[in-house]
Order: C-alpha cells, then structure tokens, then sequence
C-alpha cells in the first residue's frame, strides 16, 4: 500500500503507524553512508522531532534545511544512503516524509533492506560533519563492499509527493516479515527528504534469556509497543519505553489538560483529587508475563505530573488485540488491577515491588490510567516472561 497525506485532502492513516520507529537516532539508528550531504546531511533524516523550517536561514551552502538535501546531481547515477537501524526487527511500514521540500523533494525512491552480523560490515570511517560534500572515491568503494544494490527491495521504486508546510507524508506497507538490520534509502535522481520512519517491532534474541531471567517486559528494546491512547498533545505515550534515563519533558508522555476541571478543587479523604475524567495509554508487552517490579518515572514533569495513576492489566490473542484496535479500546477487554489508585509526587521515580502488586498472573497487555491528565517520563514493568498456550 502506498498512501500520500495531500495538503487539503484526508488521507486514512496507515495501522501500522502505532508501532516503533526502528531508525530513529534515540534509539541508536544512524548513518553509515551517503553519496552527497551538500545542502543538508543525511543525519537529519532519522531525527525525532518534526522538521521544522526557517525562511531566511542560509548555510554557506545554501537555503537551510531539516532533512537530507542532495546537490542538483550533474553526474550518471542516484543518490542514496546507509541506514543501520537501532536495533534489529520486523518492519511493517515506512514514512517518507517530504515538509517543506516543495519544488526540492525527491521525485522518486525505493527502500531495501538486508540482515548483516557485524563481521560482514566494511571498516566505513566515522562521518562526522558533512554539509558541503559528497563522498570520496575511497568512501563510495568501501561502502560498495556491503553490495546493498543487491539488498532485498521492501519498498520498489515509487513516486513521492511533497507537501507546503508540514504536509509531505508518504506511507508505503512492507509485506516483508523478515528480520532487517540495515536499510538502504534511494532517491531519484537527487533532491530532498526531510524524515524516513521506519515503523515496525523490536526483536530480541529470546535463546540469550530464560523463564527465570527478569526483564523489562514493556520496553520498547524488547519490543514492548503503544497499541492505543486517549491523548498525546504533548509527547506520545511510546516514549515512556523508551531507551534509558528520560531527557526532557519532550521524552515522556504528556496530555493536555483536563477540560472538565470544577473551579475549585477537593480532594477525598486519601488526598485524591476529586475530578472527573482521565487519560489512558495500552502497551502490548513484548513478552508475555508476570510482573513482578513497576516503576513510574515523573522525572522533568514538576508542575504537570499526575495527581494519580492505575495500572491494569489483561490476557489477549492476536486476534482479541486488533478487534479492540479497530474499536479504538472503546469497548475494552475486561481488566484486572495490578496497581489501585496511588498517588504520584513531581520529579520522582517511583518503584512497587510485588508486596503492593495485586495480582500476579502472566499478562500480554496493560493499561496506565492517568488522573486526571499530565505526564510522566517512563514505565517500566519487570518481570518473567511466560508462554502462553491461547497466544496465537
């Protein structure tokens, strides 16, 4: 499936844009080569944040830009460049985001993909800073030694739309169920991309770890993923599985704030805040599990953490989770409450241990009720993992 978000015209959102992106620099994507990075460098592509543009910003080199920028090419070939993923996986769709490249936007690319161990990798020299060049001779035949023109096409050669504004989104579906470490981008013939996303779920190598070895069992390392929410105004409830200490605000889930709030606020006689309304997120664990350790992280949030949250937690198939998916979990599965109703401080990483957990059962889904909004940082639910036999 290929779809394009057209400036005035809806586009239906592709499923798939729920899952992790797996080349995002914050989760140690990054860029092993490129042909050219005149105008701006390939780096730009797997930033996080939205591309952003400035009017009157020039570079020595020319109009600035949030994105990957090649030179009018005035040789034979395309451009085209390296991605190692952040860590390996499936993939099942991509983004090929164009804002702001109008007129400057690739006409065309494709994507292909290969499973490299890191012996089969060339000795490629560290890119550094590389706005105003193009590769070396000695750059362009090392790199020709990972032959990725013979890589496995996950995307063929497709037309790309650009967008005024922040409107240039492509979504191409991969059908690929294969496991992928690196990709290689092509543009056609040359121009500009602003973000690549590439969406799909971590893998990890379960024969490393047995049933007796505790793990995080909802990061996003070991392929926990958001599968539905309420909110996310102000940072998407992914990142509270995200890799590592939290580094802003930016890096947690925030939401927007209660519109139903009374004038006056009360509290009941446990100090909970008597408003009414909340905020929820659900995450597919990674592995199936008992959870045994929780951690909530309202670290950066000081004046927006929540007065309190809930977590529950469910047993679900393949098949149960795209129903409620379908429905938007408007008519969710029946939960069981692993944490009651407990208060949260500002700036704090709060940790339960199973002495508070109520029920400790192997689950595949959990759900994070915030009261009655704001943000936290992280969540992190150790535990065991466990097969389950109606898993499908």
């Amino acid at each position: 499936m290929t779809a394009h978000n057209k400036e005035g015209k809806p586009c239906v959102m592709p499923d798939f844009l729920h899952l992790n992106n797996l080349g995002c620099e914050t989760v140690g994507g990054k860029i092993l080569f490129a042909t050219d990075d005149f105008f701006a460098p390939a780096e730009n592509l797997l930033k996080k944040p939205r591309p952003v543009f400035h009017a009157d910003l020039f570079t020595d080199y020319g109009k600035w830009r949030d994105g990957w920028e090649t030179r009018r090419r005035r040789i034979p070939g395309h451009d085209w460049c390296i991605i190692q993923l952040g860590v390996p996986g499936i993939i099942y769709g991509i983004e090929v985001d164009t804002s702001y490249l109008t007129e400057n936007c690739a006409p065309q690319i494709s994507v292909q993909a290969a499973c490299l161990k890191p012996e089969e990798l060339p000795a490629l020299q560290p890119r550094g800073s590389r706005i105003g060049t193009a590769a070396s001779n000695e750059e362009l035949k090392v790199a020709k030694e990972m032959r990725s023109d013979e890589w496995t096409f996950l995307v063929p050669m497709s037309e790309i739309k650009s967008g005024n504004l922040d409107l240039g989104h492509n979504y191409f579906s991969v059908t690929s169920k294969e496991r992928w470490t690196h990709l290689r981008l092509n543009i056609y013939p040359d121009g500009g991309i602003a973000r690549l996303k590439i969406y799909g779920t971590m893998l990890r190598d379960r024969s490393l770890s047995g049933l007796n070895h505790l793990s995080d069992l909802a990061a996003m390392m070991n392929g926990g993923i958001c599968v539905g929410y309420s909110d996310a105004q102000l940072g998407h409830p992914q990142n509270i599985l995200g890799i590592g200490r939290p580094k802003s605000m930016k890096d947690g889930w925030e939401t927007r704030r209660n519109l139903e709030r009374p004038p006056v606020l009360k509290v009941d006689d446990k100090g909970a805040l008597l408003i009414p309304g909340s905020e929820w997120a659900v995450f597919r664990l990674g592995h199936s599990g008992l959870i045994t350790h929780i951690e909530i992280d309202t670290t950066y949030f000081k004046g927006n953490f929540p007065d309190t949250f809930k977590l529950e937690a469910c047993l679900l198939s393949i098949q149960e989770e795209k129903i409620y998916l379908e429905q938007k979990w408007k008519y969710g599965p029946k939960w069981k409450i692993l944490l009651p109703v407990t208060k949260l401080k500002p700036h704090k990483r709060h940790f339960f241990d199973a002495t508070i957990i109520e029920v400790l059962e192997a689950f595949t889904h959990v759900r994070l009720t915030l009261v009655p909004d704001g943000g936290i940082s992280r969540m992190r639910l150790w535990g065991f993992p466990r097969v389950l036999s109606d898993e499908k």
